[in-house]
């Protein structure tokens, strides 16, 4: 669903950033509505959470697209990716901190591998610079993955919580987001196809992924989880390939063998016998 963003975000037009959140979040809240209606009993006792609970959630979601969004705006767009794609691997490394979680050679070097997939896809092979100037972005592009990274990382020490409590999450996230457009943006009406797109966005990339990677750091694997999260951009480079946004090039070729393949590396415990 993540690797659906940048499409569908390309097919919403020219919404901007802040009030193209708000809707997305508006209509993930939505799925959460959804969810606690058919889970029966009150909806609002599903608000009901500790207060560690919704700082860790709001801090992650929204906290996650504004220090993006002000790394966008501060430094150029493909370091400022760079730098806030460095939360799998920091989901990898940090993972060790966890209880009961081993880090071992072949997830460190899996996750690294993918990390330099990435890299490949976003600089197209071109090559980048860090300069002096732009340390406000990069520094706004580090929190932003430091951010997400905690927040996937911390979920799992509340894994008594369920992933419905998402829902409670993306309504907060969308009213901030609304506070944010209202206060620094003016409104562009989505046109035409935009609608759909903006739909998609809500279902999908800015909804249900939310909640199944809230099901997924709290009972699944972590540390294979940030090492295959490297997938994402290289499925979203052959989606705008195949879609003709994009053109195929030998860095989506070498990138797709060091993403697959580092995955493939992290979860090399997968395949070994248990004993």
């Amino acid at each position: 669903m993540w690797s659906t963003l940048a499409l569908l975000t390309k097919l919403s037009g020219p919404v901007p950033p802040f009030q193209l959140t708000a809707m997305a979040f508006t209509i993930a809240f939505g799925i959460g509505v959804v969810a606690w209606g058919r889970a029966g009993g009150n909806p609002l006792h599903q608000l009901k959470l500790p207060w560690a609970v919704w700082g860790l959630g709001v801090a992650g979601l929204f906290g996650y697209h504004l220090f993006y969004f002000m790394a966008l705006s501060r430094a150029p767009a493909v370091e400022a990716s760079l730098v806030a794609y460095l939360w799998p691997l920091l989901i990898v490394c940090f993972s060790a901190l966890l209880p009961g979680e081993r880090l071992r050679w072949f997830h460190s070097l899996g996750a690294i591998l993918g990390f330099a997939g990435a890299g490949l896809l976003i600089t197209r092979g071109e090559g980048f610079s860090f300069e002096a100037q732009y340390t406000s972005g990069y520094l706004a592009a580090l929190v932003c993955a430091l951010t997400w990274s905690s927040y996937s990382l911390l979920s799992r020490r509340f894994g008594a919580i369920p992933t419905s409590a998402v829902g409670g999450f993306c309504g907060v996230t969308a009213l901030l987001a609304w506070v944010c457009h209202l206060s620094f943006e003016s409104t562009v009406m989505p046109q035409g196809q935009a609608w759909w797109a903006i739909l998609g966005l809500g279902l999908g990339p800015v909804g249900l992924a939310f909640f199944t990677w809230d099901y997924g750091v709290k009972h699944g694997n972590i540390k294979v989880l940030g090492a295959i999260s490297y997938l994402a951009p290289l499925v979203s480079t052959l989606l705008l390939i195949a879609c003709g946004l994009a053109k195929a090039s030998w860095t989506v070729g070498v990138a797709c063998l060091l993403i697959v393949g580092g995955a493939l590396l992290a979860s090399l415990d997968f395949f070994q016998p248990h004993r």
